[in-house]
């Protein structure tokens, strides 16, 4: 904890009840961090209180807090475009900082006897540009529909060095490539194609489809019937592409998306941008250690159009900002046109926010080495149990025994909402014999932390503490285990899963009441998945140990074996099959045996059948 907390709070009490921007500084006088406040000494003084509601990023910031300074402004809004001033003059650490990306994407014509239409960042004289563009999403998502379009080549191969040196890929057979590598066009009928394309790029779809059809009518017209076949399929490909546009057709005509997920340590935020109803652009920012997911809203909201030279007339966003009217009324100052933030319920809109969302999940997922599917599904899960942070790490606990006897448990991990199965674990219930589940699981997981404890510097196997821990069972199993937990100082969370009558997942508890899961599809189909997996798990290591078991007491049966021999000769031979059809010498040489008990179970065995 920072050693000066106290003075700190002490100057924050002393501040005044005004709007304005604070100002905190390390001890090497570097800024750490820029903030805006409604009222200075209420939004300060927090910082300095109890460090409980912290989240990890805000804690850490404090710790680093020399000093801090201020400036007292007339309004909120005076002090947010202060703030926004300030962030970007100073870049502190702790604040959301973009990239000011100024960098622009062109479209390049490679000057070769058989061109390539790609993107690139700097025009050189390697070729022909188009451009500049400043959404390099609008720059490949045009070279992608051209390529699509005329069947361009996408390969690595060198023309006409590789002509006709192998057959030509699958794209050529499914009708994406035009089979440049056949050496069957010539140089002259490609540039044409590329011609076409070029036109395509420059002109649009509008007006190059006008050309086509008029180079297809007056190839018709000279009988060559060849080409203007051709021409035709480009137009058909047009048209499909300007069909396929049309899903992402929308009401409102000029507006952008943002979205943010998070969960509960790093975030993104995912930016769809429309014009003329259509989508132009779409960017992704990752940002570690997102903190307050609406002072970071806010803040990456004034970043992102500080940088942008035009703001659309509405923004639509995933959530209720604290602080909208202000951030509004700022970009309306910067655009000279009223800007309006907007939180749609339902409809289109709401479809849009929930897509970008969905991206944005995609992206956070990868990160993790996750799906978005499957990272949705354990950020409703967590939602929905009150955690702190996605449960990314899950382990999961059931009991398996027949009457008490071959008393085993099993132990599956899901990590990033699927099956970890090099880290399952098998246990063997060892403190008392008969049937008691809850003792049973008292024991496992007792285990599972003492060996936590011996390893916890590790970060791997047993060394690593799950996010969440789900028991098979409902209240006596978790009140058998919180006790254990607690007096190991094992901070985690712990849920039951309950069964219904017919064995099926039901809901999900803490030990003081019920979480039904059907009506929440994805945490259902998660906890399920989960349940199954554990229970399917355990019961296969009890069938293996009533198996062995069972072989262990036929061995017993025969004259001079004991439970150390017959231990020996399964370890040594590995199943009862192998021990009934092994030659006598091989009996006789396996580890404790003599040529009588070699021959008491050859005999056993080969007599018997």
């Amino acid at each position: 904890m920072n050693p000066k907390m106290k003075e700190l709070r002490e100057k924050a009490m002393k501040l005044p009840l005004e709007p304005g921007v604070y100002i905190m500084h390390n001890s090497e006088d570097t800024i750490i961090y820029i903030g805006k406040a409604k009222a200075l000494k209420n939004r300060v003084s927090q910082y300095f209180g109890s460090q409980n509601n912290h989240p990890e990023k805000v804690r850490r910031m404090v710790d680093n807090v020399d000093y801090f300074e201020y400036i007292i402004t007339d309004s909120e809004f005076e002090a947010l475009v202060l703030e926004a001033s300030l962030i970007k003059q100073h870049k502190p650490k702790y604040n959301i900082l973009l990239k000011d990306d100024t960098g622009y994407s062109y479209i390049k014509i490679s000057r070769e006897e058989y061109p390539r239409i790609t993107e690139s960042k700097h025009p050189d004289d390697t070729g022909e540009f188009i451009g500049p563009y400043v959404s390099s999403y609008y720059v490949k998502n045009a070279i992608d529909q051209a390529v699509k379009i005329f069947r361009l080549p996408t390969c690595s191969k060198n023309f006409p060095q590789d002509f006709s040196k192998s057959r030509p890929c699958l794209n050529y057979h499914i009708e994406q490539c035009c089979g440049l590598c056949s050496g069957k066009i010539s140089a002259e009928e490609y540039g044409e194609i590329i011609k076409d394309a070029v036109a395509f790029l420059k002109k649009g779809s509008a007006i190059s489809m006008k050309e086509l059809e008029k180079e297809m009518n007056d190839a018709a017209e000279n009988l060559e019937f060849e080409r203007a076949a051709k021409i035709r399929d480009r137009i058909t490909a047009v048209k499909r592409m300007q069909n396929k546009q049309k899903v992402f057709a929308v009401k409102v005509k000029e507006q952008d998306v943002i979205a943010l997920f998070s969960d509960g340590v790093d975030g993104c935020f995912q930016v769809f941008r429309f014009t003329n109803g259509n989508l132009f652009d779409r960017e992704t920012f990752v940002i570690k250690d997102i903190g307050d997911e609406n002072v970071s809203f806010s803040e990456f909201v004034i970043q992102y159009y500080s940088n942008k030279e035009k703001i659309p007339p509405c923004i639509t966003i995933d959530r209720v900002l604290p602080d909208a009217d202000v951030i509004s009324n700022y970009l309306s100052q910067k655009s000279e046109l009223k800007v309006e933030l907007y939180v749609p319920q339902k409809g289109e809109r709401a479809s849009l926010v929930e897509m970008c969302k969905n991206n944005a999940a995609e992206v956070l997922a990868q990160t993790k080495n996750s799906r978005g599917r499957q990272y949705s599904q354990l950020k409703e899960l967590g939602d929905l149990l009150g955690l702190d942070k996605i449960p990314m790490y899950i382990e999961s606990y059931d009991i398996s025994n027949l009457a008490g006897t071959d008393n085993v448990a099993g132990m599956v991990v899901f990590e990033g909402g699927k099956p970890l199965k090099s880290a399952y674990r098998k246990f063997k219930i060892k403190s008392f014999e008969g049937q008691d589940d809850f003792a049973s699981m008292a024991e496992v997981l007792t285990r599972r932390f003492e060996e936590y404890h011996k390893l916890k510097n590790t970060g791997e196997g047993f060394g690593k503490l799950p996010d969440l821990i789900l028991l098979d069972g409902g209240k006596g199993q978790i009140s058998a285990v919180k006790p254990m937990l607690e007096k190991l100082e094992i901070d985690v969370p712990l849920f039951g899963m309950v069964k219904d009558d017919k064995h099926r997942t039901r809901a999900i508890t803490d030990g003081t009441g019920e979480i039904e899961l059907k009506s929440v599809k994805n945490p259902f189909k998660l906890v399920t998945q989960i349940q199954d997996e554990v229970h399917r798990f355990a019961i296969g290591y009890h069938h293996q140990v009533r198996s062995k078991n069972a072989f262990k007491s036929s061995l017993t049966d025969i004259e001079g074996i004991g439970k150390t021999r017959a231990k020996n000769l399964l370890k040594h031979f590995g199943t009862i099959k192998n021990i009934r059809e092994a030659e006598l010498e091989e009996l006789e040489n396996a580890p404790s045996m003599t040529k009588d008990t070699a021959k008491a179970v050859y005999d056993f065995f080969h007599n018997t059948e």
